[in-house]
């Protein structure tokens, strides 16, 4: 096998782990974990996953971007970046002293207002420009938590802890559905500045559905920048921060960046879906990871959160 085939992002098939045989489940479970080791990300086939839902909230997404920045405005609560609108130049990577070239909407859970966490979790905004914007992007986003919590209790098996381990850990998590759009790059006049630099995700795992345009690097191991290359009808997952604090750092959380155009004219869009634990989940490190000890204290998910939005200007 040649160095090109190696150095590439592996591909799975949910179906597999989902209604497979017990040996086809085995082997998904296996190969996500050593996916995420060795990459920090992977390539999902997803399993009876409706992409033209997809489709819709990028049509809406998009017709949002387009209004005018007073309009759009209207939207940013400034509650660091919880829910709605985040304008552009706002975030940037952490330690780094340049803005992301982007602007970003952000969708978060409902829960109801008897709900314990009713306090914490700000209200969705809704634009009442854009028809079907509430409908059909809550709807992805509980399309996309489900789809997380199968990969969850795939890695639960690999990890050797209870098949419900992050089931508990996010129920109802502070999850986030962010829409991002990159605007043309002949909008900007920022030496240095690159349309997302790199950095590390903050949650557990990202789910990405596709975007409309290339650019997606990872660091890989040997410190090579390496292209994560999808098809439509295809999602990118990989691990974060929290997930590599849990595993005491035996699954990295993989640096990554989105690189700048050749075509400066050329707009680029994009739908991660962040999954994240509850606010009172506490971060501890499982047991079959701890090897020769813990390499970090007990954190809750709220003060690891806040702890890390500080750093990239969202608080």
């Amino acid at each position: 096998m040649n160095d090109q085939a190696i150095r590439k992002v592996p591909e799975l098939n949910l179906e597999n782990y989902v209604a497979g045989t017990a040996l086809e489940q085995q082997r998904f479970v296996d190969e996500f974990y050593n996916g995420l080791v060795d990459y920090g990300f992977v390539v999902l086939n997803p399993y009876q996953f409706d992409f033209n839902l997809v489709d819709d909230c990028y049509h809406v997404f998009k017709s949002f971007f387009k209004l005018p920045l007073e309009t759009k405005q209207k939207y940013n609560i400034h509650d660091g970046g919880k829910r709605g609108y985040v304008p552009r130049l706002q975030e940037h990577a952490k330690d780094s002293k340049n803005p992301d070239l982007k602007e970003f909407w952000h969708v978060g859970r409902e829960v109801s207002e008897d709900h314990h966490l009713a306090q914490e979790y700000p209200k969705n905004l809704w634009p009442s420009e854009i028809p079907n914007f509430k409908a059909k992007s809550y709807a992805l986003y509980e399309q996309l938590d489900q789809t997380a919590l199968t990969m969850f209790r795939s890695l639960a098996a690999a990890l050797d802890v209870p098949k419900d381990y992050f089931e508990k850990l996010t129920q109802d998590g502070n999850s986030i559905l962010r829409a991002i759009h990159y605007p043309p790059m002949t909008e900007f006049e920022l030496p240095g500045s690159v349309r997302a630099a790199a950095h590390e995700d903050i949650n557990l795992i990202t789910l990405l559905v596709g975007a409309t345009d290339s650019g997606l690097e990872l660091l890989d191991r040997d410190g090579q920048w390496l292209a994560v290359e999808s098809k439509p009808g295809q999602i990118v997952v990989d691990s974060g921060d929290m997930l590599s604090r849990i595993t005491n750092e035996v699954i990295p959380a993989t640096t990554h960046r989105v690189v700048n155009p050749k075509d400066d004219t050329s707009d680029r869009y994009s739908m991660p879906f962040f999954c994240h634990p509850h606010p009172d989940a506490v971060l501890s490190c499982i047991p079959s990871c701890k090897g020769d000890g813990a390499l970090y204290q007990d954190i809750t998910g709220r003060d690891f959160l806040n702890q890390r939005l500080k750093e990239i200007g969202l608080s």
